[in-house]
């Protein structure tokens, strides 16, 4: 399962606990790993004129305690769904490119993520994590979307 700090793949998570690991928390059928992309402090930075390098480290420390804080969220998820083994790691990098590694390095049989619900504006100019692991990903996908709130 990827996930980020977003309510989305939180629910994602929490969605294929109950459904592939709670029913069979004596026995779960699957290993679950758990995967946080964490982005490299320039790639966050970007381009941003002089002065950027001082704020490198600064940025990188701020990635690193979101990183912490999702790691953290996700491991309280497992065990309040009694899912003790899970494993839990942290890529640097591209979320895409993290998860697909992930994917090979584990032989995993399903990848799950959540949904941003992007507009297909947004989801031109930002890409989209789930779309590029569709077709890159070395196993099936699943997308994990929250129900619609209907007023």
């Amino acid at each position: 399962v990827g996930i980020d700090d977003s309510e989305h793949s939180t629910y994602a998570l929490q969605w294929i606990l109950d459904h592939f690991f709670a029913p069979f928390a004596s026995n779960p059928p699957f290993k679950l790993v758990i995967v946080h992309a964490k982005p490299s402090a320039s790639s966050a930075v970007g381009l941003a004129g002089p002065g950027a390098a001082d704020v490198l480290p600064y940025v990188d420390a701020d990635l690193r305690k979101i990183a912490a804080r999702v790691v953290e969220k996700a491991k309280e998820l497992c065990l309040s769904k009694s899912v003790h083994d899970a494993v839990v790691e942290v890529g640097e990098g591209d979320a895409s490119n993290v998860l697909c590694d992930a994917v090979e390095k584990h032989h995993a049989s399903i990848l799950a993520v959540g949904s941003h619900g992007y507009g297909a504006i947004k989801r031109a100019v930002l890409g989209s994590v789930s779309d590029y692991c569709s077709h890159h990903a070395h196993c099936s996908v699943m997308i994990v979307k929250r129900p619609k709130i209907k007023h």
